[in-house]
């Protein structure tokens, strides 16, 4: 599929912010997740643009990041636009940057199609990719309602939102794959919830993907949460968009979308993936695409072992590292920092980063 055949009525927000805490001390505030290198020469921003290619035309893509992570984000998507790349004045969640969005793309077509997407996701089969999102986009277009995408569940995870499926929704023009009604938004989890969700057959992960006609999300947002549909208006008739945006962003309620809109539109439908999908959510995730040797260590650097089994070694330093007689660990070297962690603490990372000094950080 050639650049020349994508849609220029799909236009496509890519969701770039966020910290940088879970993947020290490669990570940094300035240098998420997304802008990293972990699965190769180049990084899950670059990979989510390059997914898309031929589906949607690079001058309809928007970037919307924020001020630290400006720069580093223009130099990764140097292909795009200057104007295609925004960023936030202020953190205000996911509800107001997509309505930031929603009035960048309605100055530019009012009826266009639109989709959302998380910028630091590991999706590696594009054509499938391609496919689920032409048909959410169909599904769309024909009933006017806000569309997820859902990932199958492979085990009962506590720290995923989940969507609650209904009834099937018949929408024509669909390839094999199925709409389905969304009964319900479902929070985050504890362990034994997970595990009743995975049980009942009918609940997916939510990826925090949607797609949605101009119109259709003009009006959820009209009806459910006015003061974005009033900044989408105004973003609309300005003429200074960034200046607009400056000056108006910081007074919008800071909601999540999910929070503000999805949980209380009229209608939402779901369709299931049929592609890989990764959050790449800690060093774990990564350990899985590394190259391995016979005793279960994952590792991307020059690496020689003795008794050593289940580690995870992540180096940018060069230097040839080594274990003896350790298990389970996770040992990432940096230029300027060296993790040594269990491997089942991947997810405290976090919170070990709020203690370092501020220049690591």
């Amino acid at each position: 599929m050639t650049q020349n055949a994508a849609n220029p009525k799909r236009y496509a927000l890519i969701l770039a912010g966020g910290s940088g805490q879970r993947f020290w001390p490669i990570s940094r505030d300035a240098q998420p997740k997304q802008l990293l290198k972990l699965f190769g020469d180049k990084t899950l921003l670059e990979l989510t643009i390059e997914r898309l290619d031929g589906f949607v035309p690079r001058e309809n893509i928007l970037i919307l990041t924020n001020k630290q992570q400006e720069a580093s984000v223009r130099a990764i998507a140097k292909d795009l636009p200057a104007e295609n790349i925004v960023a936030e004045p202020e953190k205000r969640d996911t509800a107001p940057a997509i309505a930031l969005a929603v009035g960048w793309v309605v100055a530019r077509d009012p009826m266009a199609t639109m989709i959302v997407l998380p910028a630091d996701h590991l999706i590696q089969n594009k054509a499938e990719f391609q496919r689920v999102l032409k048909n959410a986009a169909i599904a769309a277009e024909i009933s006017g309602n806000l569309v997820t995408v859902g990932i199958k569940p492979t085990w009962a995870c506590p720290s995923y939102g989940y969507v609650e499926r209904g009834r099937k929704a018949g929408i024509s023009g669909m390839d094999d794959l199925s709409a389905w009604e969304v009964a319900r938004f479902r929070e985050k989890p504890n362990p034994d919830l997970a595990e009743h969700f995975i049980s009942q057959g009918n609940f997916l992960w939510n990826a925090g993907m949607f797609i949605w006609t101009i119109p259709a999300i003009f009006s959820e947002l009209s009806r459910h949460c006015p003061a974005l549909a009033d900044f989408v208006s105004e973003l609309r008739s300005s003429k200074d968009f960034n200046a607009t945006v400056t000056r108006q962003f910081g007074k919008l309620p800071k909601l999540s979308i999910d929070y503000a809109l999805m949980e209380k539109a009229s209608r939402v439908l779901n369709i299931e993936s049929t592609f890989d999908w990764d959050d790449v959510g800690n060093w774990t995730s990564v350990g899985r695409y590394l190259n391995h040797d016979s005793d279960g260590n994952q590792f991307n650097c020059a690496f020689s072992q003795q008794d050593a089994a289940n580690n995870i070694i992540f180096s940018q330093t060069g230097q040839h590292i080594a274990l003896i007689g350790v298990q389970d660990l996770i040992v990432v070297a940096a230029k300027d920092g060296l993790l040594v962690t269990d491997r089942a603490r991947a997810e405290t990372i976090k919170k070990l980063v709020d203690g370092l000094p501020q220049e690591l950080r």
